[in-house]
């Protein structure tokens, strides 16, 4: 088995540029979501601009907790919850076309992209921010939330 250096590999992942007065280092990164939940609202296809269209739908994610000093065996104690909204765009474009055609309320989607922060205006010229998660992979968990096939 052929083995690289270690510092072969080290420079794979940090280059240095010290060429330049002030050294400069670019290392990678990684921007990862990961969610299992379920659909808010049946997805919709936009397309801006004639850009590339895009599939967009909402995902619930849950937290639950039991609050109270009992033990959890014995079940004691209240139980809170909360629901996290995320929503998701799809680009790529068999993914893209596959969520919209299948996907609809209620199905239960395991999603992997990547989180993007983003500002727009809205129709009373309020600036705002939006919050998406870019879908790389879609897995779907549940057929009692897909569309009948046409």
């Amino acid at each position: 088995m052929l083995r690289r250096p270690a510092w072969q590999v080290f420079r794979q992942f940090v280059r240095h540029e010290s060429d330049t007065a002030s050294s400069l280092v670019l290392e990678r990164s990684m921007n990862r979501v990961q969610l299992l939940g379920r659909v808010g609202q049946d997805p919709i296809m936009r397309q801006v601009d004639g850009k590339n269209p895009v599939t967009i739908f909402s995902l619930a994610t849950n937290e639950m907790w039991r609050t109270g000093e009992s033990d959890v065996t014995q079940g004691g104690g209240d139980i809170s919850q909360k629901t996290t909204w995320h929503r998701i765009s799809v680009f790529r474009p068999g993914l893209r076309d596959l969520t919209y055609q299948y996907v609809k309320k209620g199905a239960r989607l395991y999603v992997e992209g990547k989180i993007d922060y983003g500002e727009y205006t809205d129709k009373n010229n309020v600036r705002r921010q939006a919050t998406t998660i870019i879908a790389d992979n879609v897995i779907f968990l549940s057929d009692g939330g897909m569309k009948e096939k046409v």
